[in-house]
Formats: C-alpha cells, sequence, structure tokens
C-alpha cells in the first residue's frame, strides 16, 4: 500500500491503521489515529484490533521488517491486513497529519 493508498483509505473510513514500532517511537511521532502495537506485543493483543477492517501497518520505512512480520502474524490469525510501502518517516516529510503522544 502507498501513502497516497493510504489517504484514500482513510478518507473512505475502511481501514485501521497500525503503527508497530516500538512504544517510545510512537510517542515521539506517528499517522494520526494510527494504534500502537508494538511487534512484540502484537499476538498478545490481536483482539485489539477489528476483524472487518483492513489494517495497514507500517514500522520506519521500507527495510524494516516490523511492518512485514506484523502482515505475516495478522494474515495467519485471519485479518485482512497489508504494508504500508513507505514509513513513518516518509509520511512525515510529506507533511501528512502526524500526532505526537506526551505521556
Amino acid at each position: 500500500v502507498t501513502i497516497d493508498d493510504l489517504i484514500e483509505k482513510i478518507d473512505s473510513g475502511k481501514v485501521t491503521i497500525l503503527d508497530v514500532r516500538p512504544e517510545s517511537e510512537y510517542r515521539q511521532g506517528h499517522i494520526a489515529n494510527a494504534l500502537s502495537i508494538p511487534i512484540g506485543e502484537l499476538l498478545t493483543r490481536l483482539k485489539e484490533l477489528p476483524k472487518r477492517t483492513e489494517i495497514v501497518a507500517y514500522c520506519r520505512g521500507p527495510f524494516c521488517v516490523y511492518a512485514d512480520e506484523a502482515v505475516a502474524m495478522l494474515a495467519q490469525a485471519g485479518y485482512k491486513a497489508k504494508r504500508l510501502a513507505e514509513g513513518f518517516p516518509d509520511w512525515k516529510v510529506k507533511e501528512l497529519p502526524i500526532e505526537v503522544s506526551m505521556n
């Protein structure tokens, strides 16, 4: 899924955005409305994700394997999942909506 594809999905309201980077990175900045479930916690927190909505997982970029691992885990558990081809740094460079968590 490209950034442009993800924007279309967000506009349609039919996607869950999943940030699988470590929580400290999520807090420093993430795609607006993304859920934070670090890759190491994903299997134990699957119930937090909707089964009927497509999930787009992202991490640091095209060479970061966390998103690939997340998509494999989600698919095996019966979720419809894809990875964002780019990562958070690419999203931020394009000046798309981001959020920072202060807690």
